[in-house]
């Protein structure tokens, strides 16, 4: 489990976001161990992208299909994440789409699933 903090601690480090200064990554992991990395990137129009949603559009984009967890950090910049960051609710909506109610979502002090966050998701 640290193992997956600290890749998306480093993740976290490429975050751009200048406006809030609020520098998020994750790790997201395939149910065969693979991990992909996301970070913010923040722009001055609405198109700005979260964490979790670039690790999904890696992950997705390379074939993955099958997803187990995500860990996720973030904080203020040039501090040392240790902050509650759970997804947004875009981000939330976006990944049930991929994964099941018992999704593992980690966070620094909590750990959540998909249905904790999201038990009312939208599904055709």
């Amino acid at each position: 489990m640290d193992y997956y903090f600290e890749l998306a601690k480093k993740a976290r480090l490429n975050a751009h976001d200048p406006y809030s200064n609020f520098l998020v990554g994750c790790c997201l992991v395939t149910k065969d161990g693979k991990t992909y990395t996301g970070c913010n990137i923040a722009n001055e129009g609405i198109q700005s992208v979260c964490s979790e949603r670039v690790a999904f559009l890696k992950a997705i984009s390379e074939g993955e299909r099958y997803f187990k967890e995500i860990y996720i950090v973030g904080g203020p910049k040039y501090v040392e994440p240790t902050e509650e960051c759970v997804p947004c609710g875009y981000c939330r909506q976006f990944m049930s789409e991929f994964v099941n109610k018992d999704f593992k979502i980690h966070t620094i002090n909590k750990d959540y699933t998909m249905a904790d966050l999201l038990p009312n998701n939208f599904d055709l």
